[in-house]
């Protein structure tokens, strides 16, 4: 493939991936952010018992002396962002440079592949590829390690969670890649069907090896956080990552459609516009050549 057309599909790839992220920035803050609200009432209602009740047992010299250190100490913790900043501006400056980066990476694994995985066009492809990709860069890590509302997690282990889980997407990033190897190399002998659904177990038995090997989110869930509040989470969650994927295939795919098209056009009238080139070229060189033949007849002879 040209460099000038994996150019032009990493645009449109980088465009795609922006609405989609719009499109799933919308769901993600009318479906997702009256869950994320809820899990931070629910955090601060199991706090403000426990602040109560250390409360009533302090002696009354000891608060006062104390008063100027503990307003201190809320000024640390008072949030640098707000909340409904976070929840607007900076959910969607999030989900937009997601979408941008995801829409590039997905872009040049589309160029890579058209013509490769299948005679699949380029709409196919497409969608073909962001399915993939929302199955082992999401669905896979998450259900080894689901995600989980503020409310839930021990703050000092968020470090080790997030490398694990990356650890996840990794692992069923380049088993994924392993398993179209395979099926590649079977389809020969097993036909394309018969290597695709052995390859699909294989990843799926490997994947699941990949699971038990690695250690378990050790933070338990409060038994006062609602399930209910934590499954409403989760699927909404789940719910942001499909519509950005199915978008981003289907719009991709129109816009990677369109160029390759034009490309095609343009490349046809290039070499229409060459051959009728040539074509004169080749009149020139032969009206030159019967006038040259001419010049060396001597003068007054015939036939």
């Amino acid at each position: 493939m040209h460099a000038s057309t994996v150019r032009n599909l990493l645009v449109r790839g980088m465009i795609a991936g922006v609405l989609a992220g719009l499109l799933a920035f919308a769901l993600a803050y009318f479906a997702g952010e009256p869950s994320v609200r809820d899990s931070i009432a629910q955090e601060e209602a199991n706090s403000a018992p426990a602040h109560q009740h250390g409360g009533a047992e302090e002696d009354p010299a000891d608060s006062t002396a104390s008063q100027p250190q503990a307003h201190h100490h809320d000024e640390e913790e008072e949030e640098l962002v707000s909340r409904p900043v976070q929840s607007t501006f900076g959910l969607a400056t999030g989900v937009l440079v997601y979408g941008v980066a995801v829409g590039g990476i997905a872009s040049l694994v589309f160029a890579v592949g058209l013509g490769r995985i299948g005679r699949f066009g380029p709409r196919a492809t497409a969608a073909l590829i962001a399915g993939a990709a929302f199955v082992t860069v999401y669905l896979v890590p998450f259900l080894k390690y689901p995600a989980n509302p503020p409310a839930v997690g021990d703050p000092d282990t968020i470090g080790k969670r997030t490398a694990l889980f990356f650890l996840m997407i990794l692992l069923s990033v380049l088993l994924a890649f392993a398993a179209i190897i395979a099926g590649r190399r079977l389809a020969p002998r097993l036909g394309n069907w018969n290597a695709s659904l052995a390859a699909g177990a294989g990843y799926v038995v490997a994947v699941a090896v990949a699971c038990l090997l690695l250690p378990a989110n050790t933070d338990a869930i409060p038994e006062t956080f609602p399930a209910a509040l934590l499954w409403e989470f989760r699927l909404s969650s789940i719910a942001v990552q499909a519509l950005l994927w199915t978008a981003f295939g289907l719009i991709f795919g129109a816009l990677a459609d369109g160029a390759l098209r034009s490309g095609r056009a343009g490349a046809a009238r290039e070499g229409a516009e060459a051959s009728e080139a040539s074509e004169g070229v080749e009149g020139v060189e032969e009206v030159e050549g019967a006038a040259g033949v001419a010049s060396e007849r001597p003068a007054g002879s015939s036939g």
